[in-house]
């Protein structure tokens, strides 16, 4: 019998099956983003005020931005910051960052401003709102005396896996309780309406303790970072020491908090200090996040 010259071999039928099966399954796995991993952190640097007597901030700068370096920390959401302060920490090799003051949306009073590597993080957006009945424009409401109380968002895109997401940093009433529990409703309400079912991390001084109807509104919506730590939590319950080194450290005011799918690697209270005093009024809270 002749066989035509032109005649093709038959292929193997199990090795085309088999690669039916792995080219989509090699096109899938090149197009999966890779796992975001970084450190973030919440502190209240306490604001500058003459009244701290030895605790005034050109006594307590260095030590806030030589805690920073030391411990790695790539993301930080601060509460209480005047622009000086904001100024002081902008001059930390590296870091860039947003917010405005509470009092006039640009540069009067407290910030609860965002800071982050930027040699890690791009940043895409950001924004601020109060913590008020009419949250887009510098206000107080509910029973708020002392102050307005704002929120700063910032939506970043992590360099090394091109994964985005956003973050929050925000300082609750510490007085008002029903400011409080209004608070906690509009930051859950403002994270869907900002970030949707984006990644998110809230970092805050909220003024109130875990069994608090504001902090089970959060819970709620978000997870507590120290709840969901891989590892035992490091340092103290509490956060605010009051520049008390020899303060209880029992009540948590200062918080993590995250939407699904991140993992909590550590978290820790640091207690570090400098010469008998603590940098700030409150412990930082340092949380080694990651996104797979």
């Amino acid at each position: 019998m002749m066989h035509s010259p032109f005649a093709r071999p038959v292929a193997n039928p199990c090795l085309a099956v088999l690669l039916a099966l792995l080219v989509p399954m090699a096109a899938h796995a090149a197009a999966a983003p890779a796992p975001m991993e970084f450190t973030a952190a919440t502190y209240n640097l306490r604001l500058d005020t003459p009244d701290d007597g030895p605790n005034v901030w050109a006594n307590r700068r260095d030590a806030v931005r030589a805690l920073v370096r030391y411990h790695g920390i790539e993301l930080m959401g601060t509460q209480e910051g005047l622009m000086n302060q904001i100024t002081d920490l902008a001059a930390m090799p590296g870091f860039a960052w947003v917010g405005v003051g509470r009092d006039d949306g640009r540069d009067e009073g407290e910030h609860s401003a965002i800071f982050y590597r930027s040699d890690r993080f791009e940043l895409l957006a950001h924004g601020d709102y109060w913590l008020s009945a009419t949250p887009d424009v510098p206000s107080r409401s509910w029973d708020s005396r002392c102050c307005n109380r704002l929120a700063t968002w910032a939506k970043l895109r992590d360099t090394p896996s091109r994964r985005e997401f956003f973050v929050f940093s925000v300082h609750f009433d510490h007085e008002a309780e029903v400011s409080r529990r209004e608070s906690a409703r509009l930051m859950l309400r403002k994270v869907q309406e900002i970030a949707g079912s984006m990644p998110a991390v809230i970092l805050g001084d909220f003024n109130a303790t875990p069994e608090s109807e504001p902090i089970r509104i959060m819970t709620s919506g978000m997870r507590d970072g120290r709840s969901e730590s891989e590892t035992p939590p490091y340092g103290p319950v509490g956060t605010f020491n009051g520049f008390h080194l020899e303060a209880p450290l029992s009540e948590r005011i200062d918080y993590v908090f995250l939407t699904p799918r991140w993992r909590v690697l550590s978290y820790a209270a640091l207690t570090d200090s400098v010469e008998a005093r603590y940098p700030s009024d409150h412990l930082p809270v340092v949380a080694r996040l990651r996104f797979d």
